[in-house]
Formats: structure tokens, sequence, C-alpha cells
């Protein structure tokens, strides 16, 4: 499969290596230009292009990067991925340290929900609650016990399958996390983000989850 990462931080820099690890083409950009990546190619196999160029061909393509530079990417940075290929997002929102109030998301706005608009295409919300060093060593078979479990929120349909395989092919067990309008149940300060939780528990967690943003989450 052809796989295109935009951002090669903590979580980007861990996906490129766990999916050529696992026998995937990867295309990887920051927002430099790729010979900053060398490294990281050199390490994994997977090849450093410029960000406009890491969609080209992807079945899946990848979004990786602070919140606050999305609206910064190129117009339809994803669409020369394949037709139909699922756009995954994996951030989140924090306006304190890092990213400053967007004022869409303070009034209500889901933030997989803003980042759609702002790329101008569906996205799926996955891998925004796992600390990335579990993200690159403790996945396990599937029907392992206490397996960790990732919610997956989007809209129905093949690309959210197509997810799921992946998820589960990373070795964690996939746990549909709903429409892309209620991926606030992902969102920091709900009981499933940073939790290794296994399937039922992040069901559980899910339930469970306000809408209303908490303190620690809102921008001062």
């Amino acid at each position: 499969m052809h796989i295109g990462i935009i951002g090669a931080g903590k979580i980007g820099g861990t996906l490129t290596r766990r999916f050529t690890a696992l026998g995937h083409s990867v295309r990887v950009a920051n927002s430099r230009a790729p010979e900053t990546l060398e490294d990281l190619a050199a390490e994994t196999g997977a090849t450093a292009v410029w960000a406009v160029d890491a969609a080209t061909g992807a079945d899946v393509v990848i979004v990786s990067i602070p919140q606050k530079n999305v609206p910064d990417l190129a117009p339809g940075i994803t669409s020369k991925a394949k037709p139909g290929a699922p756009v995954i997002e994996t951030n989140n929102y924090y306006p304190r340290p890092r990213d400053g109030r967007i004022d869409a998301i303070e009034d209500g706005t889901p933030e997989s929900v803003w980042v759609a608009g702002q790329l101008g295409t569906p996205v799926f919300k996955v891998f925004n609650g796992i600390f990335w060093k579990h993200l690159l060593e403790h996945g396990t078979p599937a029907g392992t016990q206490g397996r960790i479990a990732l919610p997956i929120a989007g809209a129905d349909g093949p690309g959210k399958q197509l997810v799921f395989q992946l998820v589960d092919e990373l070795g964690f067990d996939p746990v549909d996390g709903g429409t892309l309008e209620e991926s606030w149940r992902q969102q920091p300060g709900n009981p499933v983000y940073g939790k290794d939780l296994d399937a039922e528990g992040a069901r559980r967690a899910l339930a469970a989850a306000s809408p209303e943003r908490t303190a620690e989450f809102r921008a001062a």
C-alpha cells in the first residue's frame, strides 16, 4: 500500500517507522526540504518528499502537524491521492502551550471537523490519543488480552474500513468512534484520551465523554 504522511514529528515519524516495517511504501514530508528527513528516510526506507508531493498516488494520506499550522498547508494538498483514499488526521488542539486561540474550536466545532474544513476534504480522526512510544512499541496480535484500542471517527464506508484495517495491522483494536461530528469524544480532556484502554474500556470511555472542553484545553 502507498501511504503519504505529512508531518514527521512524534506521531508522523512513528507511523513512518511502523508502516515501512510492515512493508508499506511511505512518502513522508515535513514543513521543510526533503533533505531534512534524510536520516528518517535512511532508517526506514521511506521516500522523503516536499509536502505538496506526499499524497501523490497514495492509498491513504496522514496529516500529523500542529493544529495551528493546518491553514498554512497548500490548497488541495491531499488531492493527488488516489480517488477515495482516506485522509487521516492525528492531531489535537492545544491552545495554551502551542496553538493559540482558534475561535471555531473554542466555539464548539470539533477539532477534526475544523481540520476537514481547512483541508477541504473529509478526514478520519485516529492516533490522536495514544502516546507515541506506545504506538511504536505496544502493538500486539489480534485477540491478545488487553490489546490497546484506538477509536476512529469519520464517515462510514470503504475509507473507514481501510483505516480500521491499518489500525489492526499496527497491532491495535479499532473501535468505532462514530461520525466526524462525534469526534469530540476523542478530544483532549475526555476519558479515552491518553489512556491505553482495551476495546470495551474505550467504548465505555467514548460513551462517557462530554462535548464541553475542559478548562485545561481551552484558550486562556
